[in-house]
């Protein structure tokens, strides 16, 4: 054999001879020794825990106080009248297709054949003039400004009649 073989065989079983040498455990017999006088009763009882009163959130069902907060007096509501009503000839345009809420108003734009409103929502932003429709109740934009655009909505008012409701799409800061 050449001594470059040789030489990690010697290192193998040297390291190999230096595991079984010296059996010395003394301190590992002590500690156990320790242990076992200390008897079954040393270990220390588990801690009493104080127990809380449980809560539960009922306040689940209320109205969020991020919304506007709407008036349910019974003398201040308002009745439909038979004259308003929504026209069911008319052919519907795109944006009453969607909720009226997902729009936001981020501008507007004048020219010589009148002033638009820029409104975004439903994917992408839209140009609107007075006269154009939007959101699910018939909503006619009635008046543009630069800081707002009014709609008037037709909805049912619960008793077989119909109401006008204005609303405003406020113009959105910084968008």
């Amino acid at each position: 054999m050449t001594p470059a073989r040789c030489f990690p065989m010697v290192l193998l079983l040297s390291v190999l001879s230096g595991c079984g040498a010296g059996d010395d455990y003394s301190d590992l017999d002590a500690y156990l020794s320790e242990i076992r006088l200390r008897g079954p009763g040393s270990i220390e009882p588990t801690p009493v825990f104080r127990s809380y009163p449980t809560f539960t959130y009922e306040a689940g069902n209320l109205r969020s106080p991020f919304s506007p907060q709407v008036s349910t007096d019974l003398a201040t509501h308002r009745q439909g009248s038979r004259n308003v009503k929504p026209d069911p000839d008319r052919v519907r345009q795109y944006l009453e297709g969607f909720n009226i809420e997902q729009f936001e108003m981020v501008g507007t734009l004048s020219n010589a054949t009148g002033s638009f409103a820029l409104l975004r929502g439903a994917g992408g932003v839209h140009r609107l003039k007075v006269g154009d429709y939007l959101g699910r109740n018939d909503g006619r934009i009635v008046a543009i400004s630069g800081s707002q655009v009014d709609v008037v909505e037709i909805v049912p008012d619960g008793q077989g009649a119909w109401l006008e409701r204005p609303r405003t799409i406020p113009l959105k800061e910084h968008s």
